[in-house]
């Protein structure tokens, strides 16, 4: 079965909840963007998690609760994955089910660079049905859900490059400092077998991207968060790109790396993807 097979099988085995989830999507992810872009390029409270650049402000868990707000008024027995507070942190395996990133880009955020959104995607038997992620600084929409893919309103299709020497690729996701070995690889192997990268420092609009034929690539080699992901994967799916993991299988929530394309060039950037797990740090 195809990747758009088993996308609209899981979108019929929702019935006429998959319109409704991608409405609440929308609504959801424009509640969260609007509180982080009132308070984008204002005097931040930063605070760091894990790392030197891991980061987060009281505008990521404002802009959390709202888009969780929303969400609960129509699904209010729906689980919800979220990066921060007291959301999941793992997509349960059956059901419906919500995956939600307020700031996607917060480094970005933090330092006055418009390249970050908030995501909201639904997800049935944890796959996506239905996503939104709003760029409010961009002034970007992208929609997913049963009618398609679009971004403001227009619809989507990958790019349809079969030339890898002639294709954008990203890098995308965080090499840590105990990483910089992959981060070099995955930039020798992008640069060495593609016409050129880019990296936006925001996963959900790079693969947001890819959907839109802006891009034709972006590729990790680490195991991402679902509310990196999600949303994007089910744009790109829906928009005839392909999305797999390490291996080449079909990328899941928990699959290592992910591998996402235009389809054409699919076999060129995968084998990137594995030159970069093997590089020794």
């Amino acid at each position: 079965m195809s990747d758009r097979d088993r996308d609209e099988s899981a979108v019929q085995s929702e019935g006429n909840a998959a319109p409704r989830r991608a409405t609440v999507a929308t609504q959801a992810a424009v509640a969260g963007a609007d509180i982080a872009y009132n308070a984008f390029r204002t005097d931040l409270d930063v605070e760091y998690k894990d790392g030197k650049t891991d980061v987060v402000t009281q505008s990521d868990r404002d802009a959390q609760d709202a888009v969780i707000d929303v969400i609960q008024d129509s699904f209010p027995d729906d689980p919800i994955v979220g990066e921060e507070n007291d959301a999941l942190k793992a997509v349960p395996e059956d059901g419906p089910a919500w995956i939600i990133d307020p700031i996607d880009g917060t480094n970005n955020y933090v330092n006055e660079i418009r390249a970050f959104g908030t995501a909201v995607a639904a997800v049935v038997d944890g796959e996506p049905v239905a996503a939104t992620t709003v760029c409010p600084a961009l002034e970007d929409t992208y929609q997913f859900g049963p009618d398609g893919v679009f971004r403001n309103g227009k619809a989507l299709s990958v790019s349809d490059r079969t030339d890898p020497e002639a294709s954008t690729v990203c890098p995308t996701y965080w090499w840590d400092f105990d990483q910089r070995g992959e981060y070099t690889a995955a930039a020798r192997e992008l640069v060495t077998r593609f016409g050129d990268i880019r990296r936006f420092g925001c996963a959900q609009l790079e693969l947001a991207m890819v959907a839109a034929g802006a891009l034709e690539g972006v590729v990790t080699n680490r195991q991402a968060n679902a509310w990196d992901t999600v949303a994007g994967v089910g744009m790109i799916r829906a928009a005839g790109g392909v999305v797999t993991d390490l291996e080449g299988e079909r990328w899941r929530h928990d699959s290592d790396g992910l591998v996402a394309s235009n389809g054409t060039i699919h076999e060129e950037v995968l084998a990137a993807a594995q030159a970069i797990e093997g590089e020794e740090n």
